[in-house]
């Protein structure tokens, strides 16, 4: 099950959200019965969250909150269902970043989901082989939803 919840004043096809959190679950092998939550909040909201979870002021564009710590699976051995966790976006910071990449702010919005889904399964960037691992499916991940968005029907 994939909750969204828009708390923030930025308008979002919450539709597109849905579709890539459904089609990288199901690229991971995540049972389509994990909990996961995405919540868009605002600018205040967000810097509250970030200095309360992670100690740094300001607003950032993305949390990750794991809860039952479930990892990907494989096409024999999918992930069980559980409650994957929370997803929190700052639309806000989004857009900024999307203008400074000159990309939508929906494009950034893509970016930032699938990068927190990835954490919620585990994966971590802080390392230098963790990166590249993380960022390389990442990249993956977004090409694929680009290419099934673009054969959808308009």
């Amino acid at each position: 099950m994939i909750d969204i919840n828009n708390e923030s004043a930025v308008e979002i096809d919450e539709s597109v959200l849905l579709r890539l959190t459904q089609e990288n679950l199901a690229a991971l092998h995540v049972s389509p019965d994990a909990e996961v939550a995405i919540v868009l909040v605002d600018e205040g909201a967000m810097e509250q969250l970030h200095l309360q979870w992670m100690d740094e002021p300001g607003p950032t564009d993305v949390l990750s909150f794991p809860m039952d710590e479930l990892r990907p699976g494989t096409e024999d051995q999918p992930t069980p269902p559980g409650l994957l966790g929370d997803i929190v976006l700052c639309p806000q910071v989004a857009e900024s970043q999307a203008e400074t990449a000159g990309h939508s702010t929906m494009d950034e919005l893509i970016l930032l989901t699938t990068h927190g889904l990835l954490h919620l399964l585990g994966y971590d960037h802080a390392e230098p082989d963790d990166e590249r691992e993380m960022f390389g499916l990442q990249r993956e991940l977004i090409a694929a939803f680009a290419a099934s968005e673009r054969r959808r029907p308009a």
